[in-house]
């Protein structure tokens, strides 16, 4: 063998209490999972007595679409445990492409929060050939993002689209599908994607239901109708006849704040009436995007070019101003201490200020600072927005549909002027710490089902997800005494505690603590 771990408490994936067992990895595949025993020759021996072993955690839902091609090593995910990062969520993928938008789509991903990346690729296959060629540290999977889509096969996509165009993302996305994408994604918030009605919708799910692929929403967030997001989205998937992953559960609007219960009926109705539905959630109490998200959607045509183009114009300006100040995504209320810049190009004197405080500062009322800064930075501002309750997550966090996933890039641990979400240095051991020791909403086993074998189910990842023999040696150790994230909203890029293992495909990429630099991570693809 090449690796023997010894005398683990080995959490399998599927939500049983632990047994104590011996792991055998060779070739990197699981090859032996015993009780203990008498020593055995292996390349390198591990004695994890008192320690946890578990699957190596499956992140369903992140945006490491380029991060992971500008910085491999994948530091901030590798760190918490994480084994695989599913990309392409929430409408933004990089592909497919057409040779004549190169720009657009490289404009729409900045969005994720990473410095433009040229497009060198010119579909599903060429992205992964590069992702491969990167050599990541972790498995790498991908959804088809419906942004994308919409910008491939319109040359306006801020428009409703015609039967023929609809038609032709319907082709797009089949082509994905069959080399590889595990499904589709929208970000009915997000334009491009938030212009696609449900019929359009509908008929991409359609091509997911006949490659038995996933369809991941973030739904639209209307104000007083995050409620009716759901409803749509469980409908328009049932109609179609797919399968449902609905993206971040959270009520982010203050007047449903205390609704989970109503939210969660409406998830339980639809599994009791047979359609295949999970969703994920990440365990804070504060979201996080590109500020420029907030505008109104009609600002947001023709990109960060026509934004900065019109942005001074005195009437556009006006009408602009004037729907901001009505709440953002139709109504909801402005706190504007409450929405804090983390990102800002080469302002390093914005990220950790409140528009508030920012507004004060620059004598400016907060809608004119909010417009003005998406028109200098375009997609390079980004922001926390603290519009959540503790109490409405964990309940969404402890049912039994629930998958965690963190909505965050893998990162880099080196600091930088930015302040990203702590989601991406801290999910996997806020949970295990905070949400099932501290402050116990969860049982670990549970816990750790729904990081691994619960993902991975609703992917078909086939071979992962449990500890389990012929399986893929993606595996974590973690102390369940001391594991806890630490990093803060004021300091995110710090490694979490307890967490002393990491093994990808039968390699370590975190040993005692440390990143190896080791790059065992491939290119998933679905049914293979």
């Amino acid at each position: 063998m090449d690796l023997f771990l010894r005398n683990a408490d080995v959490f399998d994936g599927t939500g049983a209490p632990p047994l104590r067992r011996d792991v055998g990895i060779a070739g990197g595949r699981i090859v032996a999972v015993t009780p203990p025993g008498p020593g055995i020759d292996a390349g390198s021996v591990l004695d994890l007595d008192g320690l946890a072993l578990a699957p190596g955690f499956v992140d369903i839902h992140t945006h490491s679409d380029v991060s992971l091609l500008h910085d491999p090593g994948g530091d901030s995910k590798a760190l918490q445990g994480v084994t695989t990062e599913v990309v392409g969520n929430c409408g933004y993928s990089a592909f497919p492409v057409h040779p004549e938008r190169h720009d657009d789509l490289t404009d729409h991903l900045a969005r994720l929060g990473d410095a433009p990346t040229p497009i060198r690729w010119d579909g599903y296959d060429s992205y992964a050939r590069a992702m491969s060629a990167a050599h990541p540290a972790l498995n790498v999977a991908m959804l088809t993002g419906h942004s994308a889509l919409r910008i491939a096969a319109m040359r306006n996509p801020y428009r409703p689209a015609t039967p023929a165009e609809i038609a032709d993302m319907a082709r797009l996305l089949d082509e994905a599908l069959a080399a590889g994408a595990f499904g589709l994604s929208t970000g009915l918030t997000h334009t491009p994607s938030a212009l696609g009605d449900a019929a359009e919708i509908g008929a991409l799910i359609e091509v997911c239901a006949r490659h038995d692929a996933l369809y991941a929403t973030h739904a639209r967030a209307v104000a007083g109708g995050e409620l009716e997001a759901i409803d749509e989205a469980i409908d328009t998937t049932r109609r179609a006849g797919g399968r449902l992953q609905f993206s971040h559960l959270a009520l982010n609007d203050p007047a449903r704040w205390g609704h989970a219960d109503r939210a969660l009926e409406r998830f339980d109705a639809a599994a009791a009436a047979g359609l295949d539905v999970a969703f994920d959630v990440y365990p804070y109490d504060a979201s996080s995007s590109a500020m420029v998200q907030y505008l109104p959607e009609w600002t947001q045509a023709g990109g960060p070019a026509a934004l900065r183009g019109h942005h001074r114009e005195p009437a556009w300006r006006e009408r602009a101003l004037a729907d901001i100040r009505t709440g953002f995504f139709g109504g909801i209320p402005w706190h504007w201490d409450r929405i804090v810049v983390t990102a800002a190009g080469h302002r390093d004197d914005l990220p950790g200020r409140s528009v508030q405080d920012i507004a004060a500062r620059w004598d400016q009322a907060p809608e004119e600072v909010l417009l003005d800064l998406c028109a200098e930075l375009g997609s390079a501002v980004q922001v926390v927005l603290h519009y959540r309750t503790e109490a409405d997550m964990t309940r969404f966090l402890a049912h039994p549909l629930a998958i965690v996933g963190s909505d965050g890039n893998a990162q880099p641990l080196r600091e930088q002027p930015d302040r990203p979400h702590p989601r991406a240095f801290g999910t996997f051991p806020r949970v295990l710490g905070r949400y099932v020791r501290d402050r116990p909403v969860l049982g670990l086993g549970e816990a750790v089902r729904k990081m691994t074998s619960a993902p991975a189910d609703r992917l078909h990842l086939t071979g992962r997800g449990r500890v389990a023999l012929g399986h893929a040696a993606d595996l974590v150790v973690f102390d369940p005494a001391t594991v806890a994230d630490r990093a803060t909203f004021a300091q995110p890029r710090q490694a979490p505690a307890g967490v002393l293992h990491t093994i990808v495909n039968g390699r370590f990429v975190v040993r005692d603590g440390a990143v190896t630099g080791a790059r065992p991570g491939r290119v998933l693809r679905h049914g293979r």
